[in-house]
């Protein structure tokens, strides 16, 4: 089944069956997030199933772990610079409030989000902008990701 990746998401992902994933980094894995009302949203995947926090890991890995949220909040501002109108800022969060796995997100902020929400957090949008078909990841969104893929491979070096 084609969403079965999405009930393993790290599982997946150290398989090679996850979709979204752009890019293996040296603790997780950068993928593209299943939801683009904010085109560039992205999220850094642990690569250790079993892990729910940061403090889990050990230090070396922590600092890993950390070091690769931040290379892909560059990438995702690089990117969305470059290819999205009105890019403002790039928010990273580490949250771990739904999903029971070590995650960090990385939120593109733009110019023309609506004034009652730019200086928000992100989970402030409406609940329908999460579910709405018209922001779920596709192929239109294929530029952003190859764009944050790129410079995510600028900045591994």
């Amino acid at each position: 089944m084609a969403s079965e990746w999405r009930d393993d998401r790290i599982g997946s992902a150290l398989r090679g069956e996850n979709p979204t994933v752009m890019r293996r980094l040296d603790a997780g894995f950068a993928v593209i997030g299943d939801v683009q009302f904010l085109p560039g949203y992205s999220v850094l995947l642990t690569d250790d199933p079993l892990v729910e926090r940061l403090s889990e890991l050990p230090r070396s890995r922590r600092t890993a772990f950390l070091e690769d949220m931040a290379r892909l909040g560059e990438a995702v501002e690089r990117a969305c610079r470059r290819i999205e109108s009105g890019f403002r800022r790039v928010n990273l969060e580490i949250l771990g409030n739904a999903d029971g796995f070590l995650h960090a997100h990385v939120w593109p902020r733009y110019d023309w989000e609506p004034g009652d929400l730019v200086r928000m957090p992100v989970w402030l949008y409406p609940r329908e902008m999460w579910s709405a078909e018209r922001h779920a990841l596709g192929a239109r969104h294929d530029p952003v990701r190859e764009a944050i893929g790129q410079e995510l491979d600028r900045l591994t070096g």
